[in-house]
């Protein structure tokens, strides 16, 4: 047996094989453009993820099954007859609906989807950036009246025009703000409270189940990358935690069967799964927006050059000394949730070196992923071993002060590439495969050595008040 799994991720779409016999390979990738209309958007074309992701299903040659794995929040709206968007897909980072969504909190509508959907009003989410294709874009309004007009997440576009199939799976329906998770159903409150027709959305379907045939071979797999890279990472267990260090840093913890309400603490109920005809698992969530891209905005900066140059630092923990860096180049997500919030380094001297910019960046980048464990902690027992994955899992510092501001080992498995891993097992599930292929140990582990974990939490809460009070609008 042989599936292929196509990682479709905020940069670009990977395509990866998995037989039977556990044998995972890396097959092909494209990049694609970010597109920057005003500040504070972000797009992708909607045509182009297509071409790739068709490009990259039939580089990996002939299969049993496919399984995708999307961007969660990304949307697309198109001509059902036609096929064609009518607009470039508006990304998860994108936040030109952030007045839409004050308004309605300042009007009391987070708490019904904090209730109903498990999560705040904020245009991360897919609800708002859904309404706007019909409030902004000409042809909407007319495709609506003539029942041709298809909103959907990105991978619902991707499945539609891959297979004729108008579908989404569980996981992704519930990063919408429209979405029961008792129900696991479209609501008909939240679908009219943001002004999104629910004949427009796409049927809800397992993660793990039938999407369609594509050239022949059913995609059997659909899912958020998250929820992707927590079934990669093999945590079944409640309180088994994972992390994510792509663009933005994702923590996923498993918490079972029952769903659990975390928004005392900023922290997000989700579905982690849900496959075949079995009952629905449940996960926490908490998102950083900025974690890669973070890195990736300073290397542009000329703060470094080689990724080697930050993976050791000489000197102490930079917060420890004075500096601090609070990553909110998009804002602060989880546990705060403040778009206000701006991107801010306290501490600088004329003694301040482009090293300790950067030491000083990763440690934020891994203070806030610290931030969320902590908020999972206070509703789950969490187990003392954080996996991490994703590219910023190969610098050792990350790593390392990582274990020590969160007190826990980090495991580091030996692929990075989690996601797809999890997105090929999923479309194994699929298939009804009851026993799947062993998962590798893991490469490394990195244990806590250092005692200053509290104190740098400390520090960085002040910083994060700063960081939240400095508005960018």
């Amino acid at each position: 047996m042989k599936v292929i799994a196509i990682d479709q991720g905020t940069t670009g779409t990977k395509a990866f094989t998995l037989d039977d016999e556990g044998g995972f390979a890396d097959v092909t990738g494209f990049v694609h453009r970010q597109i920057y209309p005003q500040p504070g958007w972000v797009e992708h074309d909607p045509e182009e993820l297509l071409g790739h992701v068709a490009a990259a299903i039939a580089a990996a040659g002939p299969a049993d099954a496919i399984g995708i794995d999307n961007q969660g929040e990304t949307v697309v709206a198109w001509d059902s007859r036609t096929g064609r968007p009518i607009h470039n897909a508006i990304v998860w980072q994108d936040d030109r609906t952030r007045d839409v969504t004050a308004r309605l909190k300042a009007d009391g509508a987070e708490e019904q989807t904090l209730a109903i959907a498990g999560l705040p009003l904020d245009p991360y989410f897919s609800a708002s950036k859904l309404r706007w294709f019909i409030d902004h874009v000409p042809d909407a309004a007319e495709l609506l009246r003539e029942k041709r007009l298809r909103l959907g997440t990105s991978e619902s576009f991707l499945l539609a025009r891959l297979t004729g199939e108008f579908v989404t799976d569980v996981t992704t329906a519930s990063r919408t703000s429209l979405m029961s998770l008792d129900r696991l159903g479209w609501d008909e409150n939240l679908c009219r409270m943001f002004g999104v027709p629910m004949e427009c959305l796409p049927e809800i379907r397992p993660s793990a189940g039938s999407f369609g045939v594509h050239a022949g071979v059913p995609v059997t797999a659909s899912l958020v990358d998250q929820q992707a890279a927590l079934f990669g990472h093999g945590c079944a267990s409640p309180g088994d935690v994972k992390i994510t260090f792509g663009t933005g840093a994702f923590a996923l913890a498993v918490a079972g069967p029952a769903r659990i309400n975390g928004s005392r603490f900023g922290i997000l109920p989700t579905v982690a799964w849900r496959q075949l005809l079995e009952p629905a698992f449940f996960a926490l969530e908490g998102g950083v927006y900025n974690a890669a891209s973070a890195i990736n905005w300073a290397k542009g900066l000329g703060l470094f050059q080689s990724y080697e140059e930050i993976g050791r630092f000489e000197k102490d923990p930079a917060i420890l000394r004075g500096l601090a860096f609070v990553p909110a180049l998009s804002g602060l997500a989880c546990p705060h949730w403040d778009r206000s919030a701006a991107g801010l380094w306290i501490g600088l001297g004329l003694d301040t070196t482009r090293s300790d910019l950067m030491q000083s960046l990763i440690e934020g980048v891994a203070l806030r992923a610290a931030e969320v464990v902590a908020a999972m902690a206070e509703l789950l027992p969490l187990s003392d071993t954080l996996s991490v994955d994703g590219g910023m899992a190969n610098n050792p510092y990350l790593l390392q002060f990582l274990a020590d501001v969160t007190g826990r080992t980090i495991a580091v498995p030996s692929s990075t590439d989690l996601t797809a891993l999890g997105t090929a097992r999923m479309a194994m599930r699929g298939l009804s495969v009851a026993m799947l292929p062993a998962l590798p140990p893991p490469g490394s582990m990195v244990r806590p050595v250092g005692t200053e974990g509290p104190e740098a939490r400390r520090r960085f809460a002040g910083a994060i008040t700063r960081a939240r009070g400095w508005k960018t609008d």
